[in-house]
Formats: structure tokens, C-alpha cells, sequence
């Protein structure tokens, strides 16, 4: 079974530049914007840190709100949209080209949300414990998180001709036709770590996340709902705990 290289889908963002914000699944950004301001109690002043921000679309609708956004982010060509479009609005919103596997932040934002497959379900199924770890270190003690992840059971399912799913990793691996901004198409290799609802959970926990609420989404439909076959993603919510259980020392990698 093939196998996902580290970095994989740089080249597809270089590729698909500010084409990326044509995709139907963007066009919900404001709802999910909406309903985790509510679930996350978000308020004009607070810090938020966006991990795999790409092109910052969920970052620039947090600080046209207010809130100052700290995005993180692989892709060069993806963290240029996103610094152009906030210094064209003066939004309170900064970008970083980072590897979320080094990302080494303890309890400086108010809250930190990882959205769309970023920085998270996009590592091969192997380092996703260390990067969720890190994220909920990132926050301070009591404050929100909200990760989204691929549903196995979903994946499983609707399985297509020619994809394969690595019951191992939990990694789905498909052929996506992806179209530039100039309309040019190109065929990629996708690798996706797909989850249980169950697993996330287990996982946000030993981590240290309370209040651990796992929920069934779509793009652009964030409601607080049981997961469910027709749902391709769980929306994980909670916030870090006081007891730091389960966080990282600086520097250090969990294997």
C-alpha cells in the first residue's frame, strides 16, 4: 500500500494557490466561524491560534470580529493570501510558516482551533497524537479547542473505485483532480487519517481536554449533533484542562 511523503501536500497548495478558495467546502467559512465563536465563547480582544490555517479564511473572519489570530502553516503559497488579505483589511491576524509537528507554544492563546484536515489529518497516521498534544499546550488552562478530523465510518462507507483505506493508520488514500487558478487540472495523491469518534475521544482526553463534546459535520453545517454515517467529519470541541495531564514538555516528540 502506498505511502504518504512527508510534506505531501505542499506541492498541491503551491499548485492550487488562491484557486484553493474556489472549492465548494469554503464557502461555509462564516457559518463554522459562527458557531465556534458561540461554542468557544469568543470575544473581540482574546487570542485564538489557527493551526493549519492555510489561506487563512477561518483566521481572517475571526479578527474582522475582533479577535487577534495567530495562523500557522506549512505553505508559503497559502500564508501570502492569507498576510495579503489582512494587511489589505488591517485585520488583527498574523501568519507563521511553521510545521505544526514543531509547533512549541505553552498556554499563551485563549483558544486554538484546527479546521479543514490541517495540520492535523494530513500527517500519514503517525504523528497526530504529538501535533494534538501540542495544540491543546498551545492554550491556557480552561481555554477552547476545536479540531475537526475525517470520519472513518465515512470513509469506510462511501469507499470509491480506487481508493484504499489502511485499517493500520486510519489513512485514506484517494486520486483528486485539483484545478489551478488558471483553470489548468492536475491529478494528486491525497493521504487523509481518518478517526473514530470514539478514538478522538479517547485521544482529546489523554492529551488533556475536559469537556470533550464530539460531534457529526459538514462544511459550512457546525451544529452540536451525535456523529452519523452520512457525516464525513467530527467536529472535536473541549477545553484544556487544569490538571495539564497528558501535555508536552518543550521540545519534545511523542512517539
Amino acid at each position: 500500500m502506498p505511502r504518504a511523503s512527508d510534506g505531501w501536500f505542499d506541492e498541491i497548495a503551491e499548485f492550487l494557490g488562491p484557486a484553493y478558495l474556489r472549492n465548494a467546502f469554503t464557502k461555509g467559512t462564516e457559518q463554522e466561524v459562527d458557531f465556534l465563536a458561540s461554542e468557544l465563547a469568543l470575544a473581540p480582544g482574546m487570542r485564538v491560534l489557527d493551526v493549519g490555517c492555510g489561506p487563512g479564511r477561518h483566521a481572517l473572519s475571526l479578527a474582522r470580529r475582533g479577535v487577534a489570530v495567530h495562523g500557522v502553516d506549512r505553505s508559503a503559497a497559502f500564508l501570502e493570501i492569507a498576510r495579503n488579505a489582512a494587511a489589505d483589511e488591517r485585520l488583527p491576524a498574523t501568519f507563521e510558516q511553521l510545521d505544526v509537528r514543531e509547533l512549541d507554544i505553552d498556554g499563551e492563546f485563549d483558544a486554538a482551533i484546527c479546521l479543514c484536515q490541517g495540520g492535523f489529518g494530513l500527517l500519514g497516521g503517525t504523528d497526530e497524537e504529538d501535533v494534538l498534544g501540542r495544540i491543546v499546550r498551545a492554550v491556557k488552562t480552561g481555554g477552547g479547542l476545536a479540531v475537526s478530523a475525517f470520519a472513518a465510518a465515512f470513509a469506510i462507507r462511501f469507499l470509491e473505485e480506487g481508493e484504499t483505506f489502511d485499517p493500520d493508520t486510519g489513512v485514506l488514500h484517494e486520486h483528486a483532480t485539483v484545478r489551478g487558478p488558471e483553470g489548468r487540472e492536475r491529478v494528486f495523491d491525497l493521504w487523509t487519517t481518518c478517526f473514530t469518534a470514539r478514538e478522538l475521544r479517547l485521544l482529546a482526553r489523554e492529551v488533556g481536554v475536559d469537556d470533550v463534546r464530539i460531534s457529526g459535520v459538514t462544511p459550512g453545517d457546525y451544529a452540536r449533533r451525535p456523529p452519523a454515517l452520512d457525516r464525513p467529519e467530527l467536529l472535536l470541541t473541549g477545553r484544556r484542562a487544569a490538571s495539564g495531564r497528558g501535555t508536552l514538555p518543550l521540545g519534545s516528540r511523542w512517539r
